[in-house]
């Protein structure tokens, strides 16, 4: 099905991962001076970062972190611990590098695109701050969809550009981040719809939300769903009737990634919502998605074995931002760099393990 010229270009151009590159790679790999699989998943992680960028020594020489912000207009029935306002003030954060994913980032050696996607006010223009403002926050999902079909459209075109800029200005790795009061809420609705979980499964508790007010915010949802019925298999129709402006710019920008064969790094839940829809859309651009951390809000585990994802790291992280995402950079970088750096047994003159021996340590 046809959605726009160039989000049907981009599906176009998504290619499965080169087995041929993940087969040298994979070659190199057993002739390194080190017992055969003992760096275990970086091992692993190399030769799937072979696949995807088709070349049998993956290199990383620029990292980026795509940070999309928006608001929610079902946070009017209650289902948020923080008030609407905290989205604007946390760009704000983010511009003066103060927030979590600012530090991370820096010490991952990642920069920072920030994208006001759907704030509810009206940002002032800074030069770190790209508006790509689909709209002032999304329209209330719990009373009717949450955006129209051309506004989803727009979400996806947007981090499809963003993507294939940061790759412009050489970027070798992805990853996603997100910001906004609420989008747990989308996110769950767009976990369950996908994955057929029930609700109460795979909804959490947020920012912080007692019982009761987590028993609400699964109502709310069971009553968005059953009033906008979105079509599990259709991505698009997803993140039209219970998504947000941020997931789907983000899914956008995974499905842009994986078009210019660069791996994405997954965040969190939001960021594994918007994988969710761009996994709908793409089961090929899925691929291309390595998956951070298992995040501490029940439907990320969920989304993850979905797609058929493993997490890198499991740290008991929920902030979002690209927190997580991040950190795991640390890990696909070594992994390609192993691959790269270390010696073969042949070029460093070690001797081999006996085939015929299988003793000693």
């Amino acid at each position: 099905m046809s959605i726009s010229p160039l989000v049907d270009q981009t599906l176009a151009q998504i290619a499965p991962l080169d087995q041929a590159a993940m087969a040298a790679a994979r070659a190199r790999q057993d002739t390194l001076t080190k017992p055969l699989g003992s760096l275990g998943r970086l091992e692993d992680l190399s030769v799937l970062l072979a696949g995807m960028q088709g070349q049998a020594l993956p290199r990383i020489r620029r990292k980026a972190i795509i940070l999309a912000a928006g608001d929610h207009g079902v946070v009017a029935e209650g289902v948020s611990a923080y008030p609407q306002e905290v989205t604007p003030q946390m760009v704000f954060n983010f511009l003066r590098g103060g927030a979590g994913i600012n530090v991370l980032a820096r010490h991952a050696g990642a920069e920072i695109v920030i994208l006001d996607a759907g704030v509810a006010a009206d940002l002032p223009p800074h030069p770190r701050l790209r508006s790509v403002k689909v709209a002032n926050g999304t329209s209330n999902m719990a009373r009717g969809p949450a955006m129209t079909r051309q506004q989803a459209i727009q979400c996806l075109e947007t981090g499809i550009d963003a993507a294939r800029e940061q790759v412009a200005e050489g970027a070798d790795l992805i990853a996603c981040g997100d910001m906004g009061i609420g989008n747990t809420t989308p996110s769950s609705a767009i976990t369950s719809v996908i994955t057929g979980a029930d609700v109460a499964i795979v909804t959490g508790r947020g920012t912080g939300l007692d019982d009761a007010a987590l028993a609400h915010k699964v109502e709310v949802l069971r009553r968005a769903i059953a009033l906008n019925q979105p079509n599990p298999r259709d991505g698009l129709d997803v993140l039209t009737k219970v998504g947000g402006f941020e997931i789907g710019v983000l899914a956008g920008a995974m499905l842009g990634a994986a078009s210019c064969r660069r791996p994405v790094v997954v965040d969190g839940f939001i960021s594994g919502a918007a994988a969710l829809i761009a996994h709908t859309i793409s089961s090929m651009a899925g691929s291309y998605f390595l998956a951070s951390h298992q995040s501490v809000e029940p439907g990320h585990r969920i989304g993850l074995e979905h797609m058929g994802l493993r997490p890198l790291l499991d740290l008991g992280l929920r902030l979002g931002e690209g927190t997580g995402a991040a950190l795991a950079m640390h890990l696909i970088e070594a992994a390609a760099k192993c691959l790269a750096e270390m010696a073969t047994f042949a070029e460093a003159g070690v001797s081999e393990r006996s085939e015929d021996d299988g003793k000693g340590s």
